[in-house]
């Protein structure tokens, strides 16, 4: 039974996060009409933020709250995100009108797949 709710908490995390990644995916979609490939990159990055602060914030500042440290790396890891965020779209997206970079990658690789598929 133990083994089983370990599972069952192992797959409600997991389709979480594809959830999130997914609503994430049809927002891009809606406001600009293209899908947006950096997204999971986007989301990697945050991650690692976060495991670096929060191990930065236990073991080498010694933090005695958990709570305070994961409230502090939420709180960083939304800045530095955004921020990264905000560059990759400054810079790519919009680096040109309807042809640019971001576009013509996002089509290169769908043609690739299917490609592949055939």
């Amino acid at each position: 039974m133990e083994y089983f709710l370990q599972q069952l908490i192992n797959g409600v995390t997991l389709g979480s996060i594809y959830g999130l990644i997914a609503i994430g995916y049809t927002m891009v979609f809606g406001i600009i009409g293209m899908v947006n490939f950096a997204h999971g990159d986007v989301f990697m990055l945050s991650t690692f933020i976060a495991l670096i602060f929060l191990l930065a914030l236990t073991q080498v500042l010694g933090f005695g709250s958990l709570a305070v440290a994961l409230f502090v790396v939420l709180l960083l890891g939304m800045l530095l995100t955004s921020l990264w965020a905000w560059a990759i779209e400054r810079l790519a997206s919009r680096a040109g009108d309807a042809g640019s970079a971001q576009q013509a990658g996002a089509v290169g690789l769908q043609r690739s797949d299917r490609a592949d598929q055939q």
